[in-house]
C-alpha cells in the first residue's frame, strides 16, 4: 500500500514556516558573518536582535549608552551600519524580522534605503517590522515616545509600506512579552487584541488610508506570540486567537475577504522560563513549546525562532544556535507533521478549551475598549498593574510548589553537566572592545557627512512632526543626509517629549499565603527599631537601557509586602539619578537590577557614585543574567550579595536582604 495514500494523509505535505535565530552582538560585521553562516545551516529567514542603545534611539557615544553598546544585539547608528549588517545578503530575497519597536520607521527606512542600493525593488522586500509599542510600556521598556505619538508613527508605517512595500509586515502585535510579564492566556489573548485594535483604529482614524483598502491592512498585521511549556493550554490559545481575530476583523472593519481575516503570527517560545539550574532541561522545555504552536495545521505559525537552551546563563554562542535550528529542522522535514489535516478537529476536549480562553479573552478586550481603548489602559496603569499581579500570583504558585519546575523546586539532585563543565566557555563574551569601537566609528560618520544636509533634514523631520504629515519622507531624508539614530530619535523627543510609563506597583497583589513573610516581617520590623528608624527603606534601581523589569518589580512587591518602604523610579536611569535618589530618600539598601549584561559597567557607576557622594557605607546588592567569574568580580567591587535566576524564592532573598542591612549597621544576624 502506497504509505501516502494512507487516509487523512494530505495529498501533499504543508510547507514548513519560515525558520529563523533571533541573532545580532557585537558589530555590524560580526552579526553579518552570523547570519551567512546561519543561512548556510539552512535557517530561511532573518530575525535582528538590535542592540539597547539602538532599540530607544541613543547612539553608542550616549551617556546612557554605556556598558550596552552590542551586548543584547547589533548598534545600528547610521547607514553604513546596515549596508555592513547585509553585505552580501540579497534582500529581495531574504524574510527579514528586525525587533526594534520605538524607531521602527527609522530602521525600515535604512533597510529599504540598503534593499534599494542592492538594486531590490522594495515591491519584493519581504519581512516585518516589530512595532508594537504598547508591550514596551507593559514589559521590555524599550519605548521612546507617547503612546499616542507612538500610534502615530506605527499608522504612518503602515501607510508607507501599503503603497511602497505591499509584501512587508509593518507592525508586529506582541502577546509574546505580556506572557513574560505575568499575563494569563486570557490576557495574554485579550490585551494583545485590544492593541490590535488601537493600531487599526488608528490607521482607519488618520485617514491615510481608503475605507475599501482595510482589508489590505488588515492582511499585512502579523503577531508575534509566545509558548509556554503548558502545550495543549497554547495551542488552545492560538486557536482562539484566530476565531476572536476572525471575528473582530469581519465586525468592527467589515473585512469580508477570509483569506485577508487570517490570522498569521510568528513565534518565539519562552526564553524566560528557560532556567539556570539545570539548563541542560531548557532543550525539552523548547521542544514542548515548539510543539504548542506547530501540532495545530488550523493555527500554524508561520515564522518560528526559537531560543538556545543556555540563554538563561548569558549570550548563546553559534553552536547553540545552530542546535536550535535543528530541532525546527526535525520537526519539519523528519516527522510526519507536515503531511496531515489539523489534528485537533473534531476534539471535545480541545474545543471545550478554546472557547474558556475566547470568552475570558473577550471580557478583558471588551473592559479595556469600555476604558476608552489600550492608551488609556496603559496610561491608568490599569493593565500594568494587572500584569504585575498576574506574574506575583505565577511567583507565589512557583514558590510554595503548586507549579512544579523539575531542578529549580523539584528533583534538585543532579549530577554535573557537561555542558557547563569547568573550563567550558558556555557562552558568548562580548569583547569591552566593541563599545569603544562603535563610539569611534560613529563619530567618524557624523565628520564624514555634509553638516547642512543633516540640519536641513532634521528641521524638516520636526516641521513634520508638529503637523500630521506622514513621517515616512523626512525619515528616509535624513537616512540619504547620513543622520544617525540618536539623532532621528532626539528630533522627534524634542517634538513628542519623553515618557515614563507607570510601574505598575500600586495595584500589585502580594504574597498571600506565603508563611515564610511573617518571620521575615518582624525581622524587618526589628531591624527598624534597631535603627531608629520607622521603616527600612529599599531604593530598586535599574541602571542603564535594560527595560525587562518584571523581576525588580517582584522584588518590590514583596519587599514592600516584608514592610520595606520601597523607592522604585522606574527604568532606564543613570547612576547619578540612582545615587541622588539613594541620597535624598536616605535609604537604607540599594538592589540593582540588571539582565543586559552591563552589569560589569552599570553596577560600579553606582558604587563609584556612592562613594563619591559621601555614602559608601550604603550596601549595594544585584541581580540579573550574571555569570560565576562575572558575580565574583562584582563582590571583589564592593557589591553585598549577587542573586541570579536561581535565587527563585522572593521572600528567601528579602529575608537575606535584611541580612545586609543588619550586617553593614553591625547589628547582630
Amino acid at each position: 500500500m502506497d504509505e501516502k495514500a494512507l487516509p487523512g494523509r494530505l495529498p501533499e505535505r504543508d510547507r514548513p514556516w519560515v525558520m529563523r535565530t533571533y541573532a545580532g552582538h557585537s558589530s555590524a560585521a560580526a552579526t553579518n558573518a552570523l547570519f551567512r553562516r546561519n543561512l548556510a545551516k539552512g535557517q530561511t529567514g532573518l530575525s535582528v536582535a538590535f542592540d539597547l542603545p539602538t532599540q530607544t534611539g541613543y547612539d553608542p557615544d550616549h551617556e546612557l549608552a554605556a556598558g550596552e553598546v552590542g551586548r543584547v544585539g547589533v548598534p545600528v547608528a547610521h547607514l553604513g551600519d546596515v549596508r555592513a549588517l547585509f553585505d552580501g545578503i540579497p534582500l529581495a530575497d531574504m524574510n527579514t524580522s528586525m525587533t526594534i519597536n520605538a524607531p521602527a520607521m527609522w530602521l525600515l527606512g535604512l533597510y529599504g534605503t540598503v534593499a534599494a542600493e542592492q538594486g531590490a525593488d522594495l515591491v519584493r522586500c519581504a519581512g516585518t517590522t516589530q512595532n508594537d509599542i504598547i508591550k514596551e510600556y507593559l514589559s521590555r521598556g524599550t519605548y521612546i515616545f507617547p503612546p499616542a505619538a507612538s500610534l502615530r508613527l506605527t499608522a504612518d508605517v503602515i501607510a508607507y509600506t501599503l503603497r511602497e512595500m505591499p509584501k512587508w509586515n509593518p507592525v508586529n502585535i506582541c502577546s509574546y512579552h505580556l506572557q513574560e510579564a505575568g499575563a494569563t492566556p486570557v490576557q495574554e489573548v485579550g490585551f494583545a487584541l485590544a492593541t490590535a485594535v488601537a493600531v487599526l483604529d488608528a490607521v482607519r482614524d488618520s485617514g491615510q488610508v481608503p475605507a475599501e483598502r482595510m482589508g489590505d491592512v488588515v492582511q499585512r498585521i502579523s503577531f508575534f506570540v509566545n509558548a509556554g511549556v503548558r502545550f495543549v493550554e497554547e495551542i488552545a490559545k492560538m486557536r482562539a486567537f484566530g476565531a476572536l481575530w476572525d471575528e473582530i476583523t469581519r465586525e468592527r472593519y467589515g473585512v469580508e475577504n477570509r483569506k485577508q481575516r487570517r490570522f498569521r503570527y510568528g513565534v518565539q517560545v519562552n526564553s524566560l522560563g528557560l532556567t539556570e539550574a539545570q539548563p541542560e532541561n531548557n532543550i525539552q522545555r523548547i521542544v514542548l513549546e515548539m510543539l504548542g504552536v506547530t501540532f495545530s495545521r488550523d493555527a500554524r505559525a508561520r515564522a518560528v525562532q526559537l531560543p538556545a537552551w543556555n540563554e538563561a546563563l548569558g549570550l548563546p554562542r553559534p553552536w547553540d544556535q545552530q542546535w536550535s535550528l535543528r530541532m525546527q529542522q526535525v520537526l519539519a522535514y523528519e516527522s510526519d507533521l507536515l503531511e496531515y489535516p489539523d489534528l485537533f478537529e473534531g476534539s471535545h476536549v480541545m474545543t471545550a478549551l478554546v472557547d474558556g480562553i475566547v470568552t475570558g479573552a473577550r471580557v478583558e478586550l471588551d473592559k479595556v475598549l469600555e476604558m476608552g481603548g489600550v492608551v488609556t489602559a496603559v496610561e491608568t496603569g490599569y493593565l500594568k498593574s494587572a500584569l504585575v499581579a498576574s506574574l506575583a500570583e505565577r511567583r507565589r504558585r512557583m514558590e510554595n510548589g503548586t507549579d512544579v519546575v523539575v531542578g529549580v523546586n523539584r528533583y534538585t539532585e543532579t549530577e554535573p553537566s557537561p555542558l557547563t563543565a569547568a573550563g567550558a566557555e558556555a557562552v558568548e563574551q562580548v569583547d569591552p572592545a566593541v563599545e569603544a569601537a562603535a563610539t569611534a566609528s560613529v563619530r567618524q560618520w557624523r565628520a564624514g557627512r555634509d553638516a547642512a544636509a543633516v540640519d536641513a533634514a532634521l528641521t524638516r523631520l520636526r516641521a513634520d512632526a508638529a503637523t500630521t504629515t506622514n513621517l515616512m519622507d523626512a525619515t528616509l531624508a535624513c537616512v540619504r543626509a547620513g543622520v544617525t539614530t540618536g539623532e532621528w530619535a532626539g528630533a522627534l523627543r524634542q517634538v513628542f517629549g519623553e515618557y515614563r510609563a507607570p510601574t505598575g506597583l500600586a495595584g500589585a497583589a502580594g504574597a498571600g499565603g506565603d508563611a515564610t513573610l511573617a518571620g521575615v516581617r518582624e525581622r524587618v520590623a526589628g531591624t527598624a527599631r534597631e535603627l531608629g528608624s520607622g521603616r527600612l527603606r529599599l531604593l530598586v534601581g535599574k541602571p542603564g537601557l535594560d527595560g525587562h523589569s518584571n523581576g525588580a518589580e517582584q522584588i518590590a512587591v514583596r519587599a514592600r509586602d516584608a514592610g520595606f518602604e520601597v523607592v522604585y523610579q522606574g527604568i532606564r536611569l543613570t547612576a547619578g539619578q540612582i545615587v541622588a535618589a539613594a541620597v535624598e530618600e536616605d535609604v537604607d539598601l540599594v538592589g540593582l537590577s540588571v539582565l543586559s549584561g552591563s552589569h560589569l559597567a552599570a553596577v560600579p557607576a553606582v558604587l563609584d557614585g556612592l562613594r563619591a557622594a559621601g555614602r559608601g557605607d550604603l550596601p549595594v546588592v544585584v541581580g540579573g543574567i550574571i555569570p560565576a567569574g562575572d558575580a565574583e568580580a562584582l563582590r571583589a567591587a564592593g557589591v553585598a550579595r549577587v542573586f541570579t535566576p536561581k535565587d527563585f524564592a522572593l521572600t528567601g532573598i528579602i529575608d537575606e536582604l535584611v541580612t545586609v542591612v543588619r550586617e553593614s549597621n553591625g547589628l547582630g544576624v
